[in-house]
């Protein structure tokens, strides 16, 4: 398993969230084992204005930051690794899912407190972390859903949006309903399954279709807002430490997940750190079965 920084805020604001990687990697989490640091990608210089022509901040600077990352997302699949991105905001997940279309046919596991599938149109500030999910699946501007031309990044059957809370206040904002074919399991559906049978059917879903593997994409405002006030969008409810960590080990532990990003914690709203310990605790707990699913399966097959 190799660290990426990815602090890009382009799909955002300058608002901390840059700040995640240096946090979590302050907080212990290379001290896992087999982890290693494999670089940062640093992003273009941010501007404010809003694009007249797309209706997104940053619009080009995302897409030329898209490439640089997915190159080095490239590398560390190259190496036979398990990339684990740290963000940033949302809008990371493109690069990392071009790395993957680049290879073929890939999926999602998209853990967000916000289905984040909001048109340009309807998003207020026009920030792409907000609409990520659409612009992965091919609804956007051609500069974010045509990157290298190669179309969408994602089929909409290969996603499964999950634990998220935000379904009355997107209606209410206009934004675009969430396609047919996306498997969607809000965060009722996760409590009324439980969180791991929950995880097992979405895990199940990403590995029955056409798709030679999955991401796993997890923005921490998932986490109850109780537990996760560090962010920047906050929403009452969501997943327990408890819950998430059930959710990873069984997500992680799969052997077709191909790699995981973080974004969303905003360490200038935890000062303390204490925040930032707890996230690497249950970021250590995910990744464990991972490292013992590989494990076992070297001692099987031989391979590393």
């Amino acid at each position: 398993m190799a660290i990426i920084e990815a602090p890009s805020v382009l799909g955002l604001r300058p608002s901390g969230v840059q700040d995640l990687p240096a946090a979590l990697l302050g907080a212990g989490l290379l001290d896992h084992p087999g982890l290693v640091h494999a670089g940062r990608v640093e992003a273009p210089e941010y501007d404010s204005r809003r694009d007249p022509d797309t209706g997104i901040l940053n619009p080009v600077g995302i897409a030329r930051y898209s490439v640089l990352l997915a190159d080095a997302v490239g590398a560390v699949l190259d190496d036979g690794r398990f990339p684990v991105v740290l963000g940033g905001d949302c809008s990371i997940l493109l690069g990392s899912l071009l790395a993957l279309r680049r290879r073929g046919r890939y999926g999602l596991l998209f853990l967000d407190g916000h289905t984040d599938f909001y048109q340009p149109s309807a998003e207020p500030a026009g920030e792409a972390a907000s609409m990520e999910l659409a612009l992965a699946t091919g609804r956007g501007p051609g500069t974010l859903t045509d990157l290298e031309g190669r179309g969408p990044l994602l089929r909409d059957e290969d996603a499964v949006a999950f634990g998220f809370r935000d379904g009355a206040e997107s209606r209410e904002a206009g934004m675009q309903p969430l396609p047919p074919h996306l498997r969607a399991i809000d965060l009722d559906g996760v409590r009324a399954a439980g969180a791991a049978t929950a995880a097992r059917e979405a895990v199940s879903r990403l590995t029955h279709g056409g798709s030679a593997g999955y991401w796993v994409h997890l923005d921490v405002d998932v986490l109850d807002d109780a537990v996760m006030p560090a962010v920047d969008y906050r929403l009452p409810d969501g997943l327990s430490w408890e819950e998430l960590e059930s959710v990873l080990r069984t997500a992680l532990a799969g052997e077709r997940a191909v790699g995981l990003d973080v974004t969303i914690f905003n360490p200038r709203l935890d000062p303390g750190g204490t925040i930032a310990a707890r996230l690497t605790a249950c970021l250590h707990r995910g990744m464990s079965a991972r490292t013992r699913g590989h494990t076992e399966r070297t001692s099987v097959d031989g391979t590393s």
